[in-house]
């Protein structure tokens, strides 16, 4: 399958965000934001009018744009990220290469994107393998189609030259499929580095073993080295494990910028549900802090600023020089840690979230097809997704109709 690499005449391509890392740093961080489509067409709207005053109050050097897994966003998550180039971001798309068959070519929907992309003056992409596709847990490669992220990285330097910057994940601690749950003879006999990267959720202790973070790191050299630029980290929010992990790739000659992804804190729900489901560490005064005010949203929000620039400033006290905000769609945290930063000033003031409930993702953000969650209805297990979030679900042999909302996750 070829490509086309000529840019259209009347297209402004983006720079590459490689060369604006390499050049000399700001007096000051940069910032680089991150979103992901919203359900509705108003949602759109409303992200695209956030996408835009986050910009122009940020001075963000680049905008990233996420992809849904199997592709369940693809046709929203490209018109999205052209969107984003036309009105002045730099975009860094994201693709994944799981469940990406079209017309029976496994390969065929991700060279589509990819050329409709670069097409559109797109520059940029995060190369992704993407969750399992919906109703399973394990991920299982297509034949003939991409086995994992080296592989997408490897296809777009074959078919498409040096023509994008690419970027790539990193894991500070570990893969969530290498992160191992624990015995209590094995919490007693972890290692000095396990201990430094575990996790304990719900009284279990999981960790990604040394063994195992070892192949991570392999993996993470042999992505760099087949063509990736730079790094973008998994949350965390034990700023120690992340400089860790930079260390830890300097030792495995991986030299390219590490860029530390920074989960903002918005609302208690959301915080339990991200750091249980990707195993996060979860430092003990953070969770301690975030129960005695689990039934205080607004000072969930007042403390997800000063948390968050608490480990902003530890990063930037190591030699960072960009911190990459997952805003999810939203501003006032981001904006409240830039402030408190020195990055912006006064913008907190002035954040606007009356559209929130217009900024959920496409589909759910913690349940899709096959998964099973509970409700006060009783557990069952989700036959399908409406737009609006109304979840399908079998229960005792009935379909019952979950308003979003009202169910949840089980895990």
């Amino acid at each position: 399958m070829s490509a086309s690499t000529e840019t259209p005449s009347n297209v402004q391509p983006d720079p590459k965000i490689i060369d604006l890392l390499k050049k000399e740093p700001a007096s000051i961080a940069h910032v680089s934001l991150e979103y992901f489509p919203p359900r509705t067409e108003q949602g759109v709207k409303n992200l695209h009018a956030r996408m835009d005053r986050m910009k122009a109050n940020t001075k963000c050097l680049f905008t990233d744009m996420t992809w849904g897994a199997g592709g369940s966003t693809a046709d929203l998550s490209l018109q999205i990220a052209l969107h984003a180039h036309r009105t002045g971001h730099v975009s860094n798309m994201h693709l994944t290469c799981t469940n990406m068959e079209k017309d029976g070519d496994p390969v065929k929907a991700v060279h589509d994107a990819l050329q409709q992309a670069f097409d559109g003056g797109i520059r940029n992409i995060v190369a992704l393998r993407g969750d399992p596709p919906e109703g399973t847990k394990e991920w299982t490669a297509v034949e003939g189609g991409f086995a994992c992220a080296l592989d997408l990285v490897k296809y777009i330097r074959a078919n498409f030259g040096d023509d994008f910057g690419i970027s790539v994940a990193g894991y500070p601690e570990g893969h969530p499929n290498r992160i191992s749950e624990l015995s209590a003879e094995e919490v007693e006999s972890m290692s000095e580095t396990e201990k430094g990267r575990c996790c304990t959720h719900d009284g279990v202790t999981y960790v990604c073993k040394d063994d195992d973070y070892v192949k991570e790191m392999d993996y993470l050299k042999e992505k760099v080295d087949a063509g990736a630029d730079f790094i973008i980290t998994q949350m965390f929010f034990d700023a120690e494990v992340f400089k860790t992990f930079v260390n830890d790739c300097r030792k495995w000659g991986i030299e390219c910028p590490v860029v530390p992804g920074l989960m903002c804190i918005n609302a208690y729900p959301g915080f339990k549900k991200m750091t249980k489901f990707c195993k996060t560490r979860v430092p003990k005064t953070l969770a301690d802090k975030m129960d005695s005010m689990k039934d205080d949203p607004e000072a969930i929000k007042k403390f997800g600023v000063e948390y968050g620039a608490e480990v902003c400033r530890s990063l930037l006290g190591f030699g960072v020089g960009i911190l990459h905000f997952y805003t999810l769609n939203l501003e006032k945290v981001v904006y409240g840690i830039t402030d408190e930063l020195g990055i912006t000033s006064g913008l907190i003031e002035n954040s606007e979230e009356s559209d929130a409930k217009d900024m959920v993702a496409v589909g759910s953000a913690w349940a899709r097809h096959g998964d099973t969650v509970k409700s006060s209805s009783g557990q069952g297990v989700v036959k399908e997704i409406k737009a609006d979030g109304t979840a399908i679900v079998d229960i005792d042999g009935k379909d019952i109709e979950l308003p979003q909302g009202s169910y949840e996750k089980v895990f």
